[in-house]
């Protein structure tokens, strides 16, 4: 099936939305107030944790068919990039309770239109988790969710290792009797494997120059390969962190990013990102190769810059990779609102790095 082109009316906005994405981002704001006089340090309002700030390289592969060769994909080239790795909750707990795990991938240096020229510097973002839906995949369904959402990341840890390990009992269930779990149940029954063996997907759409796509990240090289489906051993408190500076300490690591076209609006819509698209329909296709040297991720000095300083937006990009769907447009007040008051509290620069050198080594 050929692919479907990109129009503005793609993207169908309820006459309610505006209401319900103020209504969104008030509870959330003053959910981060309490989290920050509980910590006295204001954290992200999800995927607080970090598990290491990674310096790399994203090449572009010169091969690509006409259809892949757009964006910032449109010429071969190789970007400097930064990635964050982390935990999905918007606070911190031990890693010995189960969570989806992220990896928020900065490309510096991408010309083009800019999608909010409010954000200074000249790069893009893509943000992934380790799942390919969401359990809300309207901003309808996440403004239920919200509450119970927020109720969960900041519960006691004895609770949510209640929580995690019911939610994976009953996906076991379903999976026993044919059936396909939820996004909800997956998203909550997370295994503790290895965060740098996972494949990493954002989950909803975007535009992908003249079409519209899904990417997703790969683990290539034998180094984070091995690593997939590996539990982590004596997870502690940190553990993933700890065992993502000891494979960087020694090794290096190669990951393949890819798209998904969209071909059949049906099956695979962008209004609704709890829906999987089918591989069957579009599968994924390479599109560049990210790779990262052995290095220190998580000693001090970067750790502070990968906390407070740095920030992650999906709307934080060229309009070539406009980000689609309700989901998507939420996260344009969402994630503002998160980062101004973050800075604010934190007392640091909003900064966007103009070569890999800003980053602390």
């Amino acid at each position: 099936m050929s692919p479907i082109l990109y129009t503005p009316d793609i993207e169908v906005i309820d006459e309610e939305e505006r209401t319900l994405i103020n209504q969104i981002v008030e509870q959330m704001g003053a959910t981060s107030r309490c989290a920050f006089e509980r910590h006295r340090h204001a954290l992200r309002d999800a995927h607080a944790k970090s598990n290491g700030l990674l310096k790399g390289q994203l090449t572009v592969h010169a091969d690509l068919p006409d259809e892949l060769r757009q964006g910032l994909f449109a010429q071969p080239r190789t970007y400097d990039v930064v990635a964050r790795l982390s935990s999905a909750p918007g606070d911190i707990h031990s890693d010995a309770i189960p969570a989806a795990r992220g990896f928020a991938l900065k490309i510096i240096g991408v010309e083009g239109e800019r999608l909010t020229p409010d954000i200074a510097g000249h790069n893009q973002d893509f943000l992934m988790v380790n799942f390919p839906a969401l359990a809300f995949g309207t901003i309808a369904k996440y403004k239920r969710m919200l509450t119970l959402l927020e109720a969960n990341a900041h519960a006691p840890d004895t609770f949510q290792r209640l929580v995690a390990g019911t939610a994976h009992g009953a996906k076991q269930v379903v999976e026993a009797l044919g059936g396909t779990p939820g996004a909800t149940l997956d998203g909550l029954a997370r295994d503790n494997h290895h965060p740098l063996g996972e494949t990493y997907h954002t989950q909803a759409a975007i535009r992908f120059g003249d079409y519209i796509a899904k990417l997703a990240l790969h683990p290539s090289s034998a180094s984070v390969r091995q690593l997939t489906g590996q539990p982590v051993d004596d997870i502690a408190y940190a553990g993933m962190r700890d065992v993502v500076a000891a494979h960087f300490a020694q090794h290096g690591a190669e990951y393949t990013l890819s798209a998904q076209l969209c071909t059949d609006l049906a099956s695979m819509p962008v209004e609704d990102a709890a829906v999987t698209w089918p591989e069957q329909t579009s599968p994924h296709r390479p599109l560049a190769t990210l790779r990262f040297a052995p290095q220190s991720t998580a000693h001090p000095a970067r750790q502070v810059y990968g906390d407070d300083v740095l920030s992650f937006n999906p709307w934080n990009g060229i309009a070539a990779h406009q980000p689609l769907g309700g989901i998507m447009r939420i996260r344009r007040f969402a994630y503002e609102r998160s980062t101004a008051f973050r800075h604010a509290m934190n007392a640091q620069p909003r900064v966007e790095p103009g070569q890999a050198s800003d980053i602390p080594d």
